[in-house]
């Protein structure tokens, strides 16, 4: 019993985590973190439409949480691509707000600052880049 309850603990935190992963990634796709974000498009977009079709189209925070719901749902490369996107935007989030600050959101903009500093990129964000196929 007591092993059981363990595991149900262990089972309730990992969707937890999940749901956070899920969250992130699903953020990255309107967020800054544009070069993960491409990624992230790439591999869902067959997903999302399926699953998301219609908060697809308002985008925000339907979408977000049509993508938390339908997250068993989205193909293995869709659900990677989600967590290894969350790892380059945990990684390079401060050489994103040191490096590209004034960099215009959406349209490409911060993914071209970042690939612009690409040298100037921590340790960290690089290894999370390389790791996610984003450099």
């Amino acid at each position: 019993m007591e092993r059981d309850r363990a595991h149900g603990n262990w089972r309730i935190a990992e969707m937890r985590t999940l749901t956070c992963i899920v969250a992130v990634g699903a953020a990255l796709l309107m967020s800054h973190s544009a070069v993960a974000a491409s990624t992230v498009v790439k591999a869902c977009r067959s997903d999302i439409k399926a699953q998301c079709g219609d908060e697809m189209k308002s985008g925000g925070a339907p979408l977000k949480d049509c993508m938390k719901k339908h997250f068993s749902d989205l193909s293995g490369d869709c659900q990677v691509a989600i967590i290894r996107a969350a790892a380059v935007s945990k990684a390079c989030r401060a050489d994103a707000k040191k490096l590209c600050a004034d960099a215009k959101r959406g349209g490409g903009g911060m993914a071209a600052c970042m690939k612009s500093h690409a040298a100037d990129l921590s340790d960290g964000c690089k290894e999370a880049l390389a790791k996610a196929g984003g450099e």
